[in-house]
């Protein structure tokens, strides 16, 4: 299903939920809603669904207005965040249950419900009841449930934020093989960076009602197109001086201008570990932190705590060491603009002493 959204508002009372966004979402392609909570999310999601009408705007699916549809005219299958689950029905009919509302036959429903338990993983729990499952079992029903009647357009409501860790790690990558086996449109709301990362075709960062950027998952972390997105997406530092560090002096051409530096783009360690000795600053260690595969470092440069992480492979450090720090790009932004800037030194150094 291509779905197009046009100028949609919402308001609940005289808060203003959702604030002239739109977009377009080609057929097949799984997109993720990320961004803080109260963003409107979910809001968006349930206008889609039918749950909510907007108060202005246009939902078109294939070209065709359903904001005046109800839901069970949309070919929309829906996942909610706690299941949902028949508590009195057994795994069976839970699955069966849509297509029992659509008056099939028995051997279409045994089928199609035979069909998705194959697919999702549960042949063998067909008779049992939603108390006898563990979360991810549940979900997979749910999902199974949401499928049966073969809707174009798939909607998840954060589909995992009820399961355990480890569960919830399995379950993204089960949900990105599911969908494109299937091959729906779905879109799924989200407050999780890493799940929105691995599960979704394209990311949509939502934040006070409006779409800041939307684009694949690398395009979003590597170009971000606002601060606001630069600083929630990945981990950074925000620098309010960043004209005083090496290789950044022209940053102080433009007025009030910031920065958010990320740990890949900063390498610490002794001098004799950087070549080109005057693109670095002195830093000194504030803390360190053992991250299994790596350590993260905690360095004061100038007044400024960054973060960035090390190699075990390379000699520890403490804290309290004073050591040199490269910085090899930031993100600069102000009230008018934001752009990339490389430390210029590292492509016209000279001499200095450290």
């Amino acid at each position: 299903m291509h779905i197009e959204v046009t100028g949609l508002n919402k308001h609940f009372g005289q808060f203003h939920a959702v604030k002239d966004v739109s977009f377009t979402i080609e057929k097949g392609h799984l997109i993720g809603l990320l961004g803080p909570s109260g963003g409107g999310k979910t809001s968006i999601l349930r206008m889609l669904a039918g749950l909510e009408s907007p108060d202005a705007g246009d939902i078109l699916f294939h070209g065709r207005r359903v904001n005046d549809l109800p839901p069970q005219e949309r070919g929309i299958g829906f996942v909610f965040q706690n299941y949902a689950l028949f508590k009195h029905m057994t795994v069976y009919d839970n699955i069966a249950f849509g297509l029992k509302i659509k008056k099939q036959s028995k051997e279409q429903i045994r089928n199609r419900v035979m069909e998705l338990v194959e697919l999702t993983g549960l042949k063998g729990f067909e008779q049992r009841y939603p108390h006898q499952l563990s979360g991810g079992q549940r979900q997979r029903v749910a999902f199974a449930r949401a499928l049966a009647p073969e809707p174009q357009l798939l909607l998840l409501d954060e589909p995992f934020a009820a399961i355990d860790a480890k569960i919830r790690q399995e379950l993204r990558s089960w949900l990105r093989d599911l969908i494109e086996r299937v091959g729906i449109t779905s879109i799924f709301v989200t407050h999780d960076q890493d799940e929105a990362i691995e599960v979704a075709d394209e990311i949509m960062i939502i934040s006070q009602g409006r779409v800041e950027q939307k684009g694949t998952p690398w395009d979003i972390y590597k170009q971000p197109q606002t601060p606001f997105v630069a600083s929630f997406i990945g981990e950074s530092s925000i620098v309010e001086n960043i004209h005083e560090l090496r290789g950044f002096e022209n940053a102080s051409d433009w007025l009030n201008t910031k920065a958010l530096i990320r740990p890949e783009y900063i390498e610490i360690g002794q001098l004799y570990e950087f070549p080109i000795a005057s693109a670095t600053e002195k830093g000194r260690i504030k803390h360190i932190h053992f991250r299994g595969s790596e350590w993260m470092v905690e360095v004061e440069v100038r007044g400024n705590t960054l973060i960035t992480y090390r190699s075990l492979e390379k000699e520890v450090l403490h804290p309290g060491d004073d050591i040199v720090v490269l910085v090899h790009r930031a993100y600069l932004f102000n009230d008018h603009d934001s752009w990339i800037m490389e430390n210029r030194m590292k492509e016209d150094p000279m001499p200095i002493h450290i």
